[in-house]
């Protein structure tokens, strides 16, 4: 027999060891998978629960920015997952430990959406204290609009002003703020002029998947110019529905003259995406000398480098003329007098998945607005002024997920902009460059039922200085579901803004440096769910205070010379009030006011009425509201949509007097026919009424808008 071995006896325990530890080790397992909305998006924040066969919870998490979960060390077996989100119905699953998983979530019939304007980055609008609005592509396709200023008239707190008929001058003001208080992005890119005004008059609805409005100030987000809202655009990209591209092509025409063809192509290749998309609108208006012209391109082509990495090129054009012939409400009309405009951007991005917790993306991005008004008939002689902006911008963000729960984001942004305006009869025209430098820092957080999204921004402006702007946003959940009375969400806001004076402003009083603009703000609201998520009623109130606002001021009649001063306070407050119904499937009502309670505190001009103290605010009506209703029934869709306006101050700038605009109602009808597939074309045919009980008002004194229009035709989809 052999002698006893020491080593033998450590062998045969560490077998042991390897069986009773090792073994039951190994048997642990994983569970995996990604949640996604009915069109494949991620849905991040998730609440993902797995569940026991005793219906004991063995763990709970939240999916991260790309809709993944992941839960660890499960003995194998059979298990319950329940994945849930408000405004998105319930899923259940048995699953097994060990498996990798999609699941897809189905809408509630009152619809959620994920939004990025209002953080940053991915968040679903239930977790999101600010008061965002999102208009779908759908919505998009089922106004059949020619402009979004028609859509944009529905999101409450908002007030459109269009200087008469389509291709008109079109401003938006947004909760009591000026028109030049609004931030507007396309993919990402600002297409604001510097210093803030955006004319809406030739933006068309064109390869759009979406428009998110964040109203309230984000400059602590966006910087400088997003004092009353942030208005953002996102390009449609390519999907791989089939093998072959899909096309489509349409053709329209109406009263006034008016034509509209349009051609898209999207698809997906491999590793590339792509989507393209032309329209041309031509009309003659009503008016003599009022005809608009306007060409749009678009483009979204992506490829995924590797599994980590994707890059994109976006880029977007639009070509516009109209005739300008006046207030021809009150004079004969100028038979000389257009406007022509062109406008475009390109957009570089390259986004980097570091680690499973680390997201980066740089981006390059320039924009161009070329606008020039000729007149050759002007009281003082010809006149050909031009309008002519360009923003160079490079940008970089990194997001650190902690956990699914707890969300870090450092931004560095660098942004140089250059400015010609000045009548070119009398060159030189006078041209202004500045340079912006900012840093942005915001953290996001659930704890429970309650999400906060804090932040600020540091801005270097060349056009004032360098300011630090905060901003912080919640929403609690009193109730997380119910069959009758559904989920409750309080909501608040607080946030400064900042907006910069226009080159032109700042070049005329150097070396003299003028003051932002500014803004405080803060509001505060209530969203209930009810009927088994088939209603949903909202209520927000908000108080703004504006100051440092820059105004024309005269110093000499003889000789004449002038500047500009930060002279003007306003305040705005008031309440919103949305609610959104779907009692049956496909059909779907939308209801909006706006209650906006204004006044000069201090005033910008001694001398004109309109803008004197103690007066409501320009432009910007007492009461607003609008109703929407869609109907989707087999082959048929409806959609009614219902603007009114009250009476509110305005001004005929020509010494007649007026300073009222009287109030009015505009209804819009649009309907869609779609026929079954005829040789695998799909042909839809659609009619499009608008000012249907044919009312005569002006929204710019001296500026009417048009009267009963209809416009019809086919789109045929491949």
């Amino acid at each position: 027999m052999a002698p006893f071995s020491f080593a033998f006896l450590a062998r045969l325990t560490l077998t042991f060891v390897c069986l009773f530890v090792i073994l039951p080790v190994s048997a642990q397992d994983s569970l995996t998978g990604t949640v996604l909305d009915p069109r494949g998006a991620p849905l991040p924040r998730a609440t993902v629960r797995l569940l026991e066969p005793g219906g004991q919870l063995a763990a709970e998490t939240l999916t991260d920015v790309q809709g993944r979960f992941r839960f660890s060390g499960l003995t194998a077996g059979i298990y319950t997952l329940e994945v849930e989100l408000t405004g998105f119905v319930q899923a259940t699953r048995s699953v097994r430990a060990g498996e990798a998983l999609e699941l897809k979530l189905e809408v509630s019939p009152v619809r959620e959406s994920v939004v990025v304007t209002a953080t940053r980055t991915e968040a679903p609008t239930s977790q999101v204290g600010s008061s965002v609005t999102v208009l779908s592509g759908e919505l998009l396709d089922a106004r059949a609009g020619l402009t979004l200023t028609e859509l944009l008239r529905t999101v409450p707190g908002l007030a459109i002003v269009q200087s008469g008929p389509p291709g008109a001058i079109t401003s938006l003001f947004a909760r009591g703020g000026e028109s030049d208080h609004n931030r507007v992005f396309i993919d990402g890119v600002p297409v604001n002029e510097p210093g803030g005004f955006f004319n809406f008059a030739s933006l068309t609805p064109l390869n759009l998947n979406r428009i998110e409005v964040v109203r309230g100030p984000q400059s602590a987000l966006f910087g400088s110019d997003a004092l009353g809202s942030t208005v953002q655009l996102f390009t449609e990209k390519g999907t791989a529905e089939t093998q072959r591209p899909r096309l489509a092509f349409s053709l329209e025409g109406g009263t006034h003259d008016a034509r509209r063809g349009t051609g898209r192509v999207a698809g997906e290749l491999g590793r590339f995406d792509y989507s393209a998309a032309a329209a041309r609108f031509l009309t003659d208006n009503a008016e003599p000398n009022s005809a608009f012209r306007t060409t749009t391109l678009s483009t979204n082509v992506g490829v995924t480098l590797d599994e980590r990495t994707s890059l994109r090129l976006i880029a977007r054009g639009n070509f516009s003329a109209a005739g300008t012939p006046g207030q021809t409400a009150f004079f004969e009309p100028n038979l000389d007098a257009f406007f022509r405009g062109r406008d475009g951007i390109l957009n570089l991005s390259l986004r980097h998945q570091t680690t499973d917790r680390w997201r980066q993306q740089v981006t390059g991005a320039y924009a161009r607005s070329r606008q020039r008004s000729i007149d050759p008939t002007t009281f003082f002689g010809p006149s050909d002024f031009l309008n002519d902006s360009r923003r160079t911008r490079l940008h970089y963000q990194s997001d650190v997920a902690f956990s699914p729960a707890q969300l870090l984001v450092f931004a560095f942004e660098w942004e140089r902009e250059f400015a010609g305006i000045g009548d070119l009869v009398f060159p030189p025209v006078p041209r202004a460059d500045r340079t912006i430098r900012s840093a942005v820092v915001q953290h996001q957080a659930l704890f429970g039922r309650l999400s906060v999204a804090g932040g600020f921004r540091v801005e270097g402006n060349e056009g004032f200085g360098t300011k630090l702007v905060p901003r912080v946003s919640a929403a609690y959940f009193l109730r997380t579901g119910g069959a009758g009375l559904g989920a409750t969400k309080l909501k608040f806001n607080f946030g400064l803004g900042v907006k910069e004076p226009q080159l032109f402003e700042s070049v005329t009083v150097e070396p003299r440096r003028l003051e932002p603009e500014r803004v405080r703000s803060f509001d505060f609201g209530i969203e209930q769910r009810l009927a088994r998520d088939r209603a949903k009623l909202e209520l927000n109130w908000f108080d703004n205070r504006f100051r440092d606002l820059i105004a024309f001021k005269i110093l000499s009649f003889f000789p004449f010379s002038f500047t500009y001063e930060n002279i003007g306070k306003t305040r705005a407050r008031g309440a919103e009030v949305l609610f959104e119904v779907a009692p049956l499937s496909g059909l779907r009502a939308i209801a909006s006011y706006t209650f906006l309670d204004s006044q000069v505190v201090e005033s910008v001009s001694d001398f004109d009425p309109v803008f004197a103290q103690g007066q409501r605010l320009f432009r910007r009506p007492k009461h607003t509201g609008s109703l929407t209703a869609l109907w989707d029934w087999r082959w048929l869709n409806l959609t009614s949509t219902l603007v009114v306006v009250s009476r509110r101050t305005d001004s005929d700038f020509v010494g007649l007097g007026l300073t009222s605009n009287p109030g009015y109602e505009k209804w819009d009808l649009a309907v869609h026919l779609r026929p079954p597939l005829l040789g695998g074309r799909r042909v839809t045919y659609y009619a499009v009424i608008e000012n249907l009980l044919n009312q005569r008002y002006m929204e710019a004194l001296g500026f009417p808008a048009l009267k009963f229009t209809v416009r019809a035709g086919a789109r045929v989809d491949f």
